[in-house]
């Protein structure tokens, strides 16, 4: 009967009863699948979402992958306008993204709506759809009405310059206070940033609040925004708790150093100059050194000696840049102080950078923020085997108290040391004394704290002759006898 039932099948449906067996024999008895089917994944059609509604990624981690740079010229040359799109092209490139194009539009102000001009914003959208890139750029600090309007032309999610570079710094922070510091700046930034999604989270009144609106009206009383702000308002509060119980501790350490009346120099200077290699140079101290920008955010603290033998301290802090978002000077205040607290600044400056000069106002502008301009400077034109000759001659003419050096090749380090020798605060007290020989920790001293200009070995002690610090100076007057003394 079965051999009948199947001789009534046309030649199509024995082809397809023969198929549906042949597939039916490949499946294990077991249940399981074969190591190549697991291992698969099989695409289905239909299935891709394009995002319109941006908003829903405000809460989102940064995530920057191919970019798009957009800029708005007010002042200055054309090529101020385009150091200034390629600075904001490495700070890009430094945060992790794919810079895949950049326009800048000439205006006498941004425009209060959507930064470029609406007409401008449907032409960045189709650069944006054409070039397939999921983020713009702005190379300046937009309001956060700025940022939602041009959201919606352009469909992508925009960011600002202060977002990026406080990105930069959150990738970079290494220590407990610079994490803090990042965060307090983010939060500070992303407070009037904070959006909602949907007339849920529209204002509700609770209680008798309601009035007459009746029923209906009444609602929890606090929305999501208000619930978010309320809570990033704590942890600032927290934040600035903590990096105020660090600030403390660096503070002591300064004073330890004051108290050894050890001087202080700082190095400071625009980002990617080059401060960390200057360090290295200086004093050996194998800090991280990386051709990318804001590489150091924690400050590094050194040890070391002039030709003639004085002790100071060089500390490497973090670079600046121009248009340095307001919230990272506050949170960075208290790193900062060790600019503010040196005794001599070593302002570092890319001698192969197109405009040197531009970086030089940008630092001194950050400077006078924390009210170290006033304190003694030395301007060290660094990556000289790199710049153009007719660059450092420009530089040292227009810097009177000024150095060229190339950290790498190690040129102009004698110099900078001979310059760092004459600028650095004198010692108080000239001194020619006779130290006994039972007080040899005066003369190591003396070779530590002092500069020490002879040592002679007699019989009845060791003749010192030396500048020293007031300190020193009451314990040899205390335990030596005086041959010479001049203050």
């Amino acid at each position: 009967m079965q051999n009948d039932s199947r001789a009534r099948f046309t030649r199509d449906d024995r082809s397809r009863l023969d198929d549906l067996e042949a597939t039916t024999a490949d499946v294990p008895e077991t249940g399981e699948l074969d190591l190549e089917d697991r291992q698969a994944l099989r695409r289905v059609a239909g299935l891709s979402t394009e995002l319109q509604d941006i908003t829903e990624v405000e809460y989102r981690q940064l995530r920057l992958e191919r970019v798009v740079l957009v800029g708005v010229w007010t002042s200055g040359s054309a090529a101020d306008a385009d150091n200034s799109l390629l600075e904001l092209k490495l700070l890009a490139e430094t945060a992790g993204s794919e810079v895949l194009d950049g326009v800048i539009q000439r205006r006498q102000r941004p425009d209060p709506a959507t930064y470029i001009g609406s007409g401008k914003a449907v032409e960045l959208r189709d650069i944006v759809a054409a070039s397939g890139a999921d983020t713009v750029i702005c190379d300046g600090e937009l309001t956060p009405g700025q940022l939602r309007q041009l959201e919606e032309v352009v469909k992508v999610k925009v960011i600002d310059r202060t977002a990026l570079i406080l990105d930069i710094f959150a990738q970079h922070a290494q220590s407990r206070e610079g994490k803090a510091q990042v965060e307090l700046a983010q939060l500070q930034y992303l407070m009037p940033r904070l959006r909602g999604w949907g007339g849920n989270l529209s204002r509700q009144v609770g209680g008798r609040a309601a009035g007459g609106v009746g029923i209906g009206g009444r609602g929890p009383g606090e929305t999501k925004i208000e619930l978010d702000r309320r809570r990033i308002r704590e942890r600032m509060s927290k934040l600035r708790r903590q990096i105020s119980g660090m600030s403390t501790a660096r503070e002591t350490k300064r004073t330890r150093r004051r108290g050894r009346e050890v001087p202080a120099v700082a190095i400071a200077g625009y980002t990617n100059a080059g401060k960390s290699s200057l360090l290295n140079r200086l004093t050996g101290a194998g800090v991280l050194v990386e051709d990318a920008l804001f590489a150091t955010l924690d400050p590094t603290v050194r040890r070391a000696r002039t030709p003639e033998g004085r002790l100071f301290t060089l500390a490497d802090t973090v670079g600046f840049v121009r248009h340095l978002p307001t919230q990272l000077v506050e949170a960075f205040r208290s790193t900062l102080e060790e600019v503010g607290e040196a005794d001599l600044i070593l302002h570092v400056v890319d001698g192969s950078h197109p405009d040197p000069e531009s970086q030089l106002a940008a630092v001194r502008e950050v400077l006078a923020d924390i009210e170290a301009n006033d304190l003694p400077e030395i301007v060290v034109i660094n990556k000289a085997d790199a710049a153009d000759p007719v660059v450092l001659a420009r530089l040292t003419a227009r810097e009177r108290r000024s150095v060229v050096v190339s950290a790498r090749t190690g040129a102009g380090m004698d110099e900078l040391m001979a310059l760092i020798e004459r600028e650095l605060p004198r010692l108080d007290h000239e001194v020619r004394v006779l130290v006994p020989y039972d007080r040899g920790d005066l003369i190591s001293r003396a070779h530590k704290e002092g500069e020490v200009l002879s040592v002679e070995h007699t019989g009845d002690g060791t003749v010192l002759h030396a500048r020293v610090l007031s300190s020193l100076f009451g314990d040899l007057d205390r335990f030596a006898k005086p041959i010479e003394t001049v203050s």
